[in-house]
């Protein structure tokens, strides 16, 4: 049995989803690919092959009746973590021979550990029956990461690789997810050769919105019409109806506490007028202003007949605020940066946490990706893909 399951590149709403605000992540022609068979034993044994070209340790063994972490970045925990999330649901699982395989690079923001997550459980379903849709998939990846290893990420990752295209994804409960009809879009995603974990991001800037939570509710007090959508938890606060400007309260706080609050609120109403795009809105200079402020929109000369273009410019604007707001940009992921925008791109932001990983860039077509990756690779930024949206996880064929 053959199955695989996409990597993914944040396309929009970067550092949003554990705030429970939606993102639009979009899965990429690069894949995780996990052939197994069942052993007739409660042993489950696993191969990297990665790893083995690596000249790594690459074989992980383990029994389902005793099922513990190894701990220590050790690849396995990857596999343990899946069958044990899948098993605290109530499934039945049999011992298999595992080998995996993936075109995904580790720590370049393309989501490596998800794709490997939703392939082995993808697996596990085929293997054993279970019959797990694309939402069951994406949830088992979840808990797998999260809660059994600990990692602080959100939900977007797994989504994107279990769904696959393009998709609007809700944080919040019940998670509904919107695919959208944007195959036709044409992405370069370019590797800046920094790499980074991310729990060496998310949790240092959560712990500086909670405090700069904190200061406003304790110190600050907005009126109650601010107030009541308040909390001293990232998730908790209700960013979507914070629409009467905090500006005003923020001048109090520490710059840099409350500029990770700016961010939240200008990156969600930003993504929001993209998704409005993405569904087929004609673009308005307006709508533009209003969705990422006169300044900015000031210093772009858009046609606003050409979606691509406003949508490309909306990235930038995304980027920025990942660069100056949320401080999560690097000299290197700079430099690359404007040379994907020099070669062509229509908008270029980073995808994943930052410091370090990728960037993510829009083209106008294949042709232009092609030339926009050749322009990189003469910079020496040779790790580079040109992608439109992949499918989701899926069954690949049966041995």
């Amino acid at each position: 049995m053959v199955v695989s399951a996409p990597g993914r590149a944040d396309f929009l709403n970067t550092h949003q989803d554990y705030k429970g605000l939606p993102v639009v992540p979009v899965a990429v022609r690069l894949r995780c690919y996990a052939v197994g068979a069942l052993n007739n034993s409660r042993m489950v044994r696993v191969a990297s092959l990665n790893l083995r070209e690596m000249g790594e340790d690459y074989r992980d063994e383990f029994s389902l009746d005793d099922l513990k972490l190894v701990g220590g970045g050790w690849f396995g925990d990857y596999v343990r973590a899946v069958m044990k999330s899948i098993m605290d649901q109530g499934y039945h699982l049999g011992g298999m021979d595992i080998v995996i395989w993936s075109e995904v690079p580790v720590g370049a923001g393309l989501s490596s550990s998800a794709s490997l997550e939703i392939s082995i459980a993808k697996l596990v379903s085929e293997l054993c029956g279970l019959s797990l849709d694309k939402r069951c998939l994406a949830e088992i990846g979840y808990r797998a990461e999260h809660d059994i290893m600990g990692i602080p990420c959100g939900r977007l990752d797994q989504y994107a690789s279990a769904f696959g295209g393009v998709i609007v994804l809700e944080t919040r409960p019940p998670f509904r997810v919107e695919e959208l009809e944007a195959w036709d879009l044409t992405f370069v995603i370019t590797d800046s050769g920094e790499h980074r974990r991310i729990i060496s991001v998310h949790p240092i800037r959560q712990n500086e919105i909670n405090e700069a939570l904190r200061i406003l509710i304790e110190e600050v007090k907005p009126p109650h019409e601010i107030m009541q959508h308040l909390a001293y938890s990232y998730y908790e606060t209700r960013w979507e109806y914070l629409v009467v400007s905090l500006e005003p309260y923020l001048e109090t706080i520490q710059k840099r506490l409350a500029d990770r609050i700016r961010f939240t609120l200008r990156m969600h109403k930003s993504t929001l007028y993209a998704i409005e795009l993405l569904r087929g809105a004609r673009p308005s200079r307006e709508g533009f202003i209003k969705a990422v402020g006169e300044d900015f929109a000031r210093e772009c000369m858009l046609d606003f007949s050409d979606r691509l273009q406003v949508i490309g410019a909306i990235m930038n604007y995304q980027h920025i605020l990942l660069r100056d707001l949320y401080e999560v940009s690097t000299p290197r992921l700079e430099d690359l940066r404007y040379t994907l925008l020099e070669a062509g791109a229509l908008g270029a932001k980073i995808s994943g946490a930052g410091m370090g990983g990728a960037i993510i860039a829009l083209a106008r077509d294949m042709e232009s990706g092609e030339a926009i990756k050749r322009a990189c690779a003469r910079k020496g930024y040779t790790s580079a893909w040109v992608s439109t949206p992949d499918e989701g996880a899926r069954r690949e064929t049966s041995l």
